[in-house]
C-alpha cells in the first residue's frame, strides 16, 4: 500500500479531468473513491456529466471548454496537483483547452508533475463518449505531453488500428502508440476474453515489462480502466516510478476486481470498499 498521510497532514493531491458518472461506477467517481481509499487528497475538473446507469449512457452535457481550463487551473494554482490523469474529454475544444491548462500550471511534459491519460473513447457498454473527429485532437496534442497513456484494446484499435489478439500485436500496439507521443504506452490485457490471464504491457520505446494477474471471473467490471489509472496517478504522486506505479495499480485493480459487486440490472462497478476491511485499519491480526 501507499503510505497514509500523517494524522493532520497535507495528504498527497491527485487530479482527475473527467466524466461524471450519474450511476457511481465509472468517471470521476471512480477515481475518487480509489484516490479515498488510497489516502490521496482527490480533486476534479469536470468535463461532461453523463446520464448513466448500469445499462449504459443514455445522455451527455458538455461542461464548456472555458470552464474545464479554469476548474484546472484554479486547483493547481491554489491547492497544487502532485499528478493528474485525464477521463472522458469529451470534444476536441475540451481536449485543448485542457492541454493549455496543463501548459499554464506545469503539468505533463511541459512541467514536472506526472500526467496519466486514459484515452476515453466509449463506455464499456459501446456508447460514444469521444466525438469521432477529437480522437486526432487527443493524440496529437494530449499524447506528447503524458507521461502514461492507459488504452483498453477497444481504445488501440481506434486509436492505431492494431487488433491486439496476442503477445507480437500487444507489443506492435506498444511501439505504436509510443510512437505518437507519449514518455510510457501501457497496453492492457484486461479485454483479452480468450486469455486466462490480464495480461498488460508497458513501453517505453526501448524495454517492455508485462504485468501479468489471473483473470477475475465477473461481470461486474465497470470503471476498472478508470481505477487503474488513478491508482497509478496516485502511485505517481508518491514518487514511485513509472514500472512501480505501473505494478501497484495492477495489483490494486485486481483486487478491486475480486470486490466487485452487481448494481442495478446491468454491469456493477470494480469496488475498492475492500480497502475498508484490511487488517491494517480494522485492527484485525
Amino acid at each position: 500500500m501507499l503510505p497514509p498521510p500523517a494524522p493532520a497532514g497535507t495528504p498527497r493531491r491527485v487530479l482527475t479531468v473527467a466524466g461524471s458518472d450519474s450511476g457511481g461506477g465509472a468517471g470521476l467517481q471512480a477515481d475518487l473513491r480509489t484516490f479515498a481509499l488510497l489516502g490521496v487528497h482527490g480533486c476534479t475538473a469536470v468535463t461532461a456529466v453523463t446520464v448513466q446507469n448500469s445499462l449504459g449512457v443514455t445522455g451527455i452535457a458538455e461542461i464548456p471548454p472555458e470552464t474545464v481550463a479554469a476548474q484546472i487551473v484554479s486547483v493547481a494554482g491554489d491547492i497544487g496537483v502532485d499528478a493528474v490523469k485525464t477521463g472522458m474529454l469529451a470534444s476536441t475544444p475540451i481536449i485543448e483547452a485542457a492541454a493549455a491548462a496543463f501548459d499554464e500550471a506545469h503539468i505533463g511534459a511541459a512541467g514536472g508533475v506526472p500526467l496519466v491519460v486514459d484515452p476515453v473513447c466509449a463506455s464499456m457498454h459501446g456508447d460514444p463518449l469521444l466525438a469521432v473527429d477529437a480522437r486526432d485532437t487527443l493524440v496529437e496534442v494530449l499524447f506528447p505531453r503524458a507521461t502514461l497513456v492507459t488504452p483498453n484494446l477497444d481504445e488501440v484499435r481506434l486509436l492505431t488500428g492494431i487488433d491486439v489478439v496476442d503477445p507480437a500485436t500487444q507489443q506492435a500496439a506498444a511501439r505504436a502508440l509510443h510512437e505518437m507521443g507519449a514518455r510510457w504506452a501501457l497496453v492492457k490485457g484486461g479485454h483479452l476474453r480468450g486469455s486466462e490471464r490480464s495480461p498488460d504491457l508497458l513501453f517505453d520505446g526501448s524495454t517492455f515489462a508485462q504485468f501479468d494477474a489471473p483473470r477475475v471471473d465477473t461481470p461486474h467490471d465497470h470503471g476498472a480502466g478508470d481505477t487503474l489509472a488513478a491508482a497509478v496517478a496516485a502511485a505517481l504522486a508518491h514518487g514511485l516510478s513509472v514500472p512501480a506505479a505501473v505494478q501497484f495499480a495492477k495489483d490494486w485493480v485486481t483486487r478491486c476486481l475480486t470486490a466487485a459487486y452487481p448494481l442495478g440490472a446491468g454491469h456493477g462497478p470494480v469496488s475498492p470498499l475492500w480497502r475498508l476491511s484490511a487488517p491494517e485499519l480494522t485492527g484485525s491480526p
